[in-house]
């Protein structure tokens, strides 16, 4: 590389350019273009010939003529530049033109460089006892030692300069490639000298990465067999890495010491990991180096059998199947494990995607029954008295915690709907909310629902398992009602879910972590049951981080009319009916204890109904066990009276009552269900006084 070298600006004049070369007149000058970058090269000559045209001292240097060249950098090889179409360039360094490149000096570097290099391999022949010589590219005969002059009865002088075809009869070396900047020797070419045989061994000679000629050795041969034999198995080896490489699938051979012997292209395509990473190094090594998580040839070397695992590339990002097979010698000793290996990548993510899907199929067939079995019950809620307020303002504050909740009171208080009221308002409302009765399903049957099980975890299981109802509810929230009638058995399996946030599947061995906010609830007692072993002690502590009571409904009767309105709102609109309910069967219903709470009193509205003969549910329609609650005989009320005259009569004495209790129109309304404008109305009809 020259470093001294003239710059011309591509807009600098002829007279510019002109004085540069009075000064340095055998110099070449570079041009450069309006950016800065070297586009073109220029001599003396150029200029003077540019002026004989006729061009004028003040045009610019980029009218003149000359070769175009090229830019490298100085880590560029030097056959790769020569390998360009230019004949000069320029080398710039973090874009500052450093020095300068010409084809004809390097082109005499290099002869003088590879006659150097010849010259040393001479002196070095003469060491070799077996006949040799050296060939250039051209494979003619450089140099020789006097082994080979013995043998073949020549001079140096009849040797040097000559074709090694026509002195040897030896056919050209080829300089094959298995891949890319890999050089074979090539071994076992067969010549003969004066009715001689000998065999021709063929080495490659590279000077800085460059190949330059071939070493050659001769070998006599005395058994002619031995040389078909090698032919042969030549021959058979092409064939057999011809077979191998074409393979689809990957395979990897190793020897006896788990020392990598070859891979395929394919093995190459699927892993992305290359030949000459692995080859010569042990699977130990490998396995250390982070190459590979586990070697399936280890495995072979250890259990002298086949052995398929599964393994995940991280390089490549794929997941492939690998088998290993043993091959035995004659002995009966392992000396190869011949390794087989598939990508399987898309069927396993297919595999996932089905599996996801199976799960998100349960966990929709779970709400789906549950949005059935409920409807639209717990959509709207009856919170008017100070109790259920309490209550209710507990369920907001506990929304925004984890902490497990036990809620206690008597069957049909609505323990499942405070527990969705804290769900609804929580982080987790997004996520599932699955319920669950521990008396509805039978005790066999309750652990395999709630924990799941494995493909032929027992008779009778489904082949490809069950996802349990904690795996389904991961995030969201579980509601075991009933918990009073959870087995001993597997109150133990719900306490480890509890400490350990974790579950095995029945059948299983590997622990699953779940993320779900568990809600008890139950109607019994469980201290008692504590007390008499009927429950666990520490799962009962477990369970009551948060005690939560619902009141009986006969300890809440202001929201009772609230209640009996709601429900009949919600009969008249699912069956198509606009009836209405007298005054007096609302105080005769306000009378009784409702043992059954607020379910017992949903299922009364709807048989009221449906069992009533006209638009107005009357005393009449009540069953026996509720007229005894009646102060007067219901008869008595209609005599001497038309329906129209006795329904005003109740409206009038329950708008009173109304009106004396909340005092104003907007209150009345809203406790009664109707609108604000109708109280005013009847109100004045009436002769009621009214606030506002």
């Amino acid at each position: 590389m020259q470093h001294e070298i003239n710059v011309l600006s591509g807009d600098d004049t002829l007279r510019y350019a002109a004085s540069t070369f009075a000064v340095h007149s055998d110099q070449l000058a570079l041009v450069l273009d309006t950016q800065g970058y070297p586009v073109r090269v220029v001599t003396s000559a150029h200029i003077i010939q540019a002026i004989a045209l006729g061009q004028r001292m003040h045009e610019p240097v980029h009218t003149l003529p000359g070769p175009r060249c090229g830019v490298v950098s100085p880590e560029d090889m030097v056959s790769a530049i020569m390998d360009s179409r230019y004949d000069y360039w320029a080398v710039c360094e973090a874009n500052n033109i450093i020095g300068f490149l010409q084809r004809s000096q390097i082109c005499q570097d290099s002869e003088s460089s590879e006659k150097d290099f010849f010259h040393h391999m001479e002196t070095a022949l003469e060491c070799i006892s077996r006949p040799a010589l050296l060939v250039n590219k051209q494979n003619h005969i450089v140099a020789c030692n006097t082994s080979l002059c013995q043998t073949i009865r020549r001079m140096k002088t009849d040797i040097v300069g000559h074709g090694i075809a026509s002195v040897l009869g030896l056919f050209q070396y080829q300089g094959q490639k298995n891949r890319p900047g890999d050089i074979l020797a090539e071994l076992g070419q067969r010549c003969t000298i004066d009715g001689t045989a000998y065999v021709a061994d063929w080495i490659p000679l590279l000077l800085e990465d460059d190949p330059r000629g071939a070493f050659v050795l001769l070998q006599n041969a005395e058994y002619s067999s031995t040389f078909c034999e090698l032919e042969q198995a030549r021959d058979t080896s092409r064939e057999l890495n011809a077979i191998i490489d074409s393979s689809f699938d990957g395979i990897y051979v190793t020897d006896a010491d788990s020392r990598t012997i070859m891979i395929n292209d394919a093995y190459e395509r699927i892993t992305g990991i290359k030949g000459h990473e692995v080859v010569g190094k042990t699977m130990i090594e490998l396995v250390e180096q982070g190459v590979f998580s586990e070697s399936v040839s280890l495995r072979v070397l250890k259990e002298k059998r086949p052995i398929t695992i599964v393994q995940n590339i991280t390089r490549a990002n794929k997941t492939i199947v690998v088998t290993g097979n043993p091959i035995f010698n004659e002995k009966g000793d392992l000396f190869r494990v011949v390794t087989n290996v598939r990508d399987v990548t898309e069927l396993h993510q297919l595999q996932n995607k089905i599996k996801k899907m199976e799960q998100l199929q349960s966990r929709y067939e779970v709400e789906l029954r549950q949005f059935r079995e409920t409807g639209d019950d717990h959509t709207k809620y009856v919170i008017k008295s100070k109790k259920m307020k309490a209550v209710y303002e507990l369920g907001l504050k506990l929304a925004n915690v984890d902490s497990t909740i036990l809620i206690q009171g008597e069957s049909g208080v609505g323990k499942e709907v405070f527990a969705e009221i804290v769900h609804n308002n929580g982080r987790r409302r997004k996520k599932p909310f699955i319920k669950i009765s521990c008396a509805a399903i039978p005790d066999n049957l309750l652990e395999s629902e709630l924990f799941g099980y494995d493909p032929g975890a027992f008779t009778g299981a489904n082949r490809e398992g069950k996802v349990g109802i904690f795996e389904l509810a991961h995030g969201g929230t579980i509601f075991l009602d009933e918990i009073g009638e959870m087995p001993l058995g597997l109150q133990v399996k719900l306490l480890r879910v509890l400490q350990q946030k974790e579950i095995v599947r029945i059948g299983g061995n590997k622990p699953i972590q779940v993320d779900a906010r568990i809600m008890a609830a139950t109607n019994r007692e469980l201290e008692e049951m504590v007390r008499s072993h009927r429950f666990r002690k520490d799962l009962f502590f477990r369970l009551n981080v948060v005690p939560v009571v619902i009141p009986p409904l006969r300890e809440r009767k202001e929201a009772l009319s609230h209640f009996i309105y709601l429900f009949l709102q919600k009969c008249n609109s699912r069956y198509g009916f606009s009836k209405q309910i007298a005054p007096e069967v609302v105080d005769i219903l306000a009378s009784y204890d409702w043992p059954g709470n607020v379910r017992e009193l949903e299922n009364m509205i709807e048989r009221f109904v449906i069992m009533a003969n006209g638009e107005v549910i009357t005393a009449d329609t009540l069953p026996l066990h509720l007229k005894s609650f009646s102060s007067k005989p219901p008869a008595a009320c209609f005599e001497k009276k038309t329906l129209k005259m006795a329904m005003d009569e109740y409206e009038r004495k329950l708008l009173h009552a109304a009106i004396t209790k909340y005092g104003t129109s907007r209150k009345v309304a809203a406790a009664l269900g109707i609108n604000q404008s109708t109280v005013v109305r009847k109100a004045e009809r009436y002769s009621l006084s009214i606030g506002k």
